[in-house]
């Protein structure tokens, strides 16, 4: 059964219910409401009728001055004394009690019978003196009016709720079509994107933004961009990848086939092949690290971390590996202390700092600070190097992205997952990485983290 259908049946019903509860509500208001109008009639008949009967002086109901009350044509009238004798009916003729079940009533009772296949309501009472009870009163009153009303309200009744029902139904109907076009839409989009494996293709919103259709349409278009990020990346990150592993394998096939040609092993070949398994056993390590991060399975201890220190061991580091080649600079160092993992921090600095002397041109200079601001810590490192064009700095933290027109690639150059490593290490401490820079002027990074509280 479809959505449409499900949902025109459910409101359908509840209208329903609802049209047969207020139909039942009226229909038993209208019948107190004629039941108190007859009920009242017969009241009035029985305090005129009770004012007419006498007593004789033989102690007998005396029923003669009923001749002259004037009864309504559906009045009917029966006095019974204590022996249940009938002593005076009206019409003539009718010696059955109207109500036989309180004919031997002591109090006013009234009550719905069928008397002389009639449907009548009548009204018993006892006839009393001063020496006791003399007999009964009885009046019925006819309630074939009533019985007309009653059944052609219900007739109205269910036909109003059955026409209601109906429409409502096909309204809904219509509503639901238009209301549900949109994820019919969806499906034949989802349907057409799974069978062409296109993810660049989005579904059209053309209702509002606002309701529950048009955000499920933004939600899933956006699911379909992320996804379409993953497998681009996924396709690039393979692609590279197989490049990156190409090129050390070539080395290493073409050392190990010049030594078996000429049945020797010299230096040379040997350390190729040793610097390029050096080169392997990075790459996998990086790979491996940026797995484990992604998967959330890389452990990351929390303890007291002065920065400081783990700044001053990269600048000396860094000195040391710069040479004379060019100048690495301290210029403000400040005593912060943070909460982290001090291999991986140390990690960030290593990798910030290596880059920048890396990409730096004999006779430059890397220049290093760390400032305590009021809930942060901020750590600098700039170098004066090609920079980073415009248009490559939004990517430079993604797996293996090279701006090779500003930084040319060397043998000794990196696989381009330092920055992407690096970055979810600042990330994992609650901190941020940010990068400015300029072509022919130099590039900075400000890497923020939050300070021990």
């Amino acid at each position: 059964m479809s959505l449409r259908l499900r949902l025109t049946l459910l409101y359908t019903m509840i209208l329903g219910g609802i049209l047969m509860l207020f139909s039942g509500l009226i229909y038993s208001l209208v019948n107190v409401a004629l039941l108190d109008q007859i009920d009242s009639s017969l009241n009035q008949a029985a305090d005129q009728l009770t004012k007419l009967i006498h007593m004789t002086n033989a102690e007998r109901l005396d029923t003669r001055s009923l001749v002259s009350f004037q009864a309504t044509e559906n009045l009917y009238i029966q006095v019974w004394d204590n022996d249940h004798h009938l002593q005076m009916s009206r019409p003539a003729g009718w010696t059955i009690p109207l109500d036989e079940s309180h004919l031997s009533t002591t109090e006013v009772v009234y009550h719905s019978t069928e008397t002389f296949g009639m449907h009548l309501r009548v009204l018993s009472l006892p006839l009393t003196t001063a020496i006791g009870p003399v007999g009964a009163l009885q009046i019925g009153l006819s309630m074939s009016f009533v019985d007309t009303i009653q059944r052609s309200l219900a007739t109205v009744l269910i036909l109003l709720a059955a026409i209601s029902m109906l429409l409502a139904g096909l309204i809904t109907w219509l509503v639901t079509q238009s209301a549900l076009a949109p994820l019919a839409t969806v499906t034949r989009v989802a349907t057409q994107i799974t069978r062409a494996d296109d993810l660049q293709r989005r579904i059209p919103l053309t209702g509002s933004r606002e309701d529950e259709v048009g955000q499920l349409i933004q939600a899933f278009n956006q699911t379909l961009e992320r996804l379409e990020k993953l497998f681009t990346s996924q396709r690039r990150f393979l692609a590279d990848v197989s490049h990156e592993l190409r090129t050390p394998l070539t080395v290493i096939k073409g050392n190990v086939g010049l030594m078996r040609k000429f049945g020797c092993s010299d230096e040379e070949s040997l350390n190729g092949v040793d610097a390029e398994v050096d080169r392997l056993t990075r790459l996998v390590g990086d790979l491996l690290l940026l797995a484990q991060a992604e998967t959330g399975r890389l452990p990351l201890s929390s303890d007291l971390v002065e920065i400081d220190t783990v700044f001053l061991e990269v600048y000396q580091q860094m000195k040391v590996l710069a040479g004379e080649r060019i100048q690495v600079r301290m210029t403000e160092i400040d005593q912060v202390q943070v909460w982290g993992d001090r291999d991986r921090l140390k990690q960030v600095l290593l990798n910030l700092v290596g880059n920048a002397v890396q990409y730096t041109q004999a006779g430059g200079q890397v220049t290093m600070s760390l400032r305590k601001g009021a809930e942060q810590a901020q750590l600098i490192i700039s170098d004066t190097g090609p920079g980073i064009p415009a248009e490559d700095q939004p990517h430079i933290f993604e797996r293996f992205y090279r701006g090779e027109k500003s930084r040319k690639r060397s043998a000794g150059s990196g696989f381009g997952l330092g920055l992407s490593i690096a970055n979810w290490i600042v990330r994992a401490h609650r901190g941020s990485i940010e990068v400015t820079s300029q072509e022919g002027k130099g590039t900075t990074f400000c890497v923020w983290l939050p300070l021990k509280k």
